[in-house]
């Protein structure tokens, strides 16, 4: 691949964004925030019952294995390249233009869907708090949940540093809601008034106890998509005051947070409703996708708004923190030439990818909003089929941390473990996940429809990674685009445009790429 001469440096400040705005703390807390803990749980623990019963527990342990196996990659990647095109410009470094734009587009499809879907849990909430049970195709739900799109990209276009302290505050209640939670769920185990109070059992966490294979894929595909988002603090490398080392800090932090975070309550959960298929046990297919809603008034009696508050919440925290990646990756994506000028564009006041924030919110709303009035089950099949999209660009970052330090996995045991076996295993578990998951998804009876004879999750998960192919090949022909399908404007011997750090360690080059 040819190499570039790095050209003088016109923007010291890399990029243009707000550098050093983020230390370790404020980088975990929008890692954490990007997961949307309590709507991920309220989302998917019920599913996942479903699917395996008891092992509910260890299910959610296994499928942390790959994500910090993963989050090794990125820790070693962004040592080495600081980028916020993350996914995207490690993927060309490693492997080419090609396979680099696809990555891109992975975190670009993953957003969307599911702003798309935080967007309309949280209006449901909302609606469902003031005492209105609506449709999810209702006008008022769609209103609402366009404007809660709307409000959280403004407030990732106005400023990192303003997103931070909502996150605070957002998180925090979270966190808090879950606590009580978990308390008052172990109360009335140990009091004897929990409604089918069940004693713990080390089998919960036996690996080898799954009797269903396929339920365990399935649960092991629900439980990655609780974890996704802890990225977003490595999409933030360039704000952070150390770009090179607390970003891959923050996302180590933040995986093994939310790992005791699912599992404690999960446990709890498990005690209180117990798994029957009746009432609010946790293996009754009426409550699968929101078992919040089902124990909140036995649980919290007139508090059970809390818990629907949390829910809320979370939502909107996730809204606003999943703008922040897709945003930042499309600013690297325009400045390498590997999208329109216009997406390398940032707010000269408030240092924010200004145009890609904007195109972020206005193509999530459109799609969420065109969706809706298609069809409901599509929507809802689009939201079963984001794993495909997670495991696609997570895999990816995998095998591009192994290739591109492959010539230094030789040099000391800890070279071999951390650039080369976590990531290629993670990468591995990854790909066998997508696969075995589009295979799944191929069966009608998968998701909520059927389009061309086949699952509908398989069609929109498959084709909407296809169809960035199709935008690839038609940015291949305008003229902007030759630099970077030729491997001049992004390749493993130039430098990154990435703020200079004191010691000179990290280099740039300049806008004009």
């Amino acid at each position: 691949m040819a190499a570039t001469t790095p050209i003088h440096l016109e923007r010291p400040d890399g990029k243009g964004l707000a550098s050093g705005s983020l230390g370790l703390w404020g980088s975990t807390v929008i890692g954490l925030a990007s997961t949307a803990p309590v709507y991920s749980l309220v989302a998917t623990l019920g599913f996942v019952v479903l699917a395996v019963g008891a092992q509910a527990p260890i299910a959610f342990i296994i499928a942390f294995i790959p994500m910090l196996l993963i989050a090794f990659a990125y820790r070693e990647l962004n040592n080495a390249v600081p980028d916020c095109g993350t996914t995207f410009t490690w993927g060309t470094k490693a492997f080419g233009p090609w396979v680099g734009w696809m990555g891109g587009w992975g975190v670009a499809v993953a957003g969307m869907v599911v702003l798309a879907n935080l967007a309309q849990i949280a209006s449901v909430y909302f609606w469902s708090l003031i005492g209105f049970d609506l449709e999810n195709n209702d006008w008022r739900i769609i209103l609402v949940a366009v404007f809660f799109i709307a409000a959280m990209t403004w407030v990732s276009w106005r400023g990192v540093e303003i997103g931070e302290r909502i996150q605070n505050i957002l998180l925090g209640i979270q966190y808090l809601a879950l606590a009580i939670f978990v308390v008052a769920a172990l109360w009335q185990f140990f009091g004897g008034t929990a409604p089918n109070p069940t004693p713990f059992d080390i089998a919960w966490l036996n690996p080898f106890a799954f009797t269903d294979y396929s339920g365990f894929i399935e649960a092991i595909l629900l439980a990655l998509f609780i974890y996704w988002g802890w990225d977003t603090c490595l999409a933030l490398n360039e704000e952070t005051k150390d770009p090179k080392r607390i970003p891959g800090r923050a996302a180590l932090l933040t995986t093994v947070i939310l790992l005791f975070t699912y599992v404690a309550v999960t446990i709890a959960a498990m005690m209180y409703a117990g798994l029957g298929e009746s009432g609010t046990g946790l293996g009754n297919e009426a409550n699968a996708d929101d078992f919040f809603l089902a124990i909140k008034d036995g649980l919290l009696g007139p508090f059970g708004w809390v818990l629907v508050v949390s829910v809320i919440i979370s939502a909107i925290s996730s809204t606003q923190t999943t703008i922040l990646p897709t945003a930042r990756g499309t600013l690297a994506m325009g400045v390498y030439r590997a999208l329109p000028a216009k997406f390398k564009d940032v707010h000269p006041t408030y240092k924010t990818p200004s145009f890609s924030t904007i195109v972020m919110g206005v193509v999530a709303s459109a799609y969420y909003v065109g969706m809706t009035l298609i069809s409901d089950n599509i929507l809802q099949d689009s939201i079963l089929s984001l794993g495909l999209a997670i495991a696609f660009y997570y895999a990816i970052t995998g095998f591009a941390c192994v290739w591109y330090f492959r010539k230094d996995l030789t040099r000391s045991a800890r070279d071999f473990f951390f650039k080369g076996l976590f990531p290629l295993l993670g990468g591995l578990m990854l790909t066998y996940a997508f696969v075995q998951s589009a295979i799944d998804m191929w069966d009608v009876d998968y998701g909520y429809t059927v389009l061309f004879g086949i699952g509908g999750t398989f069609v929109i998960g498959i084709g909407s990674l296809a169809f960035g192919l199709v935008l690839m090949f038609l940015w291949y022909l305008f003229p902007r685009s030759k630099r970077f399908f030729r491997g001049e404007s992004l390749n493993r011997d130039t430098g990154v445009m990435v703020p200079d750090d004191p010691a000179g360690a990290i280099r740039s080059i300049d806008g004009g790429v």
